[in-house]
């Protein structure tokens, strides 16, 4: 083998045994997803209605067996007037999370909602939300509990 071929072969050698410097990282939309979601359900369990309505877009599309089967949109303002009305009539309302599962635009949400009714009976109320996510803001929010 000639002088030339076998440095031209230790040379690329060498060159394929150094690492190449990893790309940067860039967070995955699961991630920022999730921790906009964690956010919203620490809005909610500190009865932030304003900064959990700013978490919407204007406005946003709901699905939530109080208003019926059919889908509507709310306005920050209505979601805020919405949760403080039921905040006063559940002054301890608390919502913990068993379960969730971050899918691209998508975040679905178990979680079981607490509290002290009007009656003064303590209730636990499992729910499932489905949030659709869209340029850091929530488009989509469909709940999904018994409401008999």
């Amino acid at each position: 083998m000639p002088k030339f071929s076998i440095t031209l072969f230790v040379a690329l050698l060498l060159a394929s045994c150094q690492q190449t410097p990893a790309p940067p990282t860039i967070e995955s939309p699961d991630a920022k997803n999730l921790e906009l979601i964690q956010t919203y359900f620490k809005h909610f369990n500190a009865h932030d209605w304003q900064k959990m309505a700013a978490m919407y877009r204007e406005p946003a599309e709901m699905k939530d067996p109080a208003f019926g089967l059919e889908m509507i949109r709310q306005t920050r303002a209505e979601i805020v007037g919405k949760y403080q009305e039921l905040n006063q009539a559940i002054p301890d309302v608390r919502d913990s999370i068993l379960n969730i599962y971050p899918s691209g635009k998508h975040v679905i949400v178990e979680f079981v909602s607490s509290g002290t009714a009007p009656d003064n009976s303590k209730f636990t109320l499992p729910i499932c939300t489905v949030f659709t996510i869209e340029n850091g803001l929530i488009t989509q929010d469909f709940t999904y509990y018994d409401n008999f």
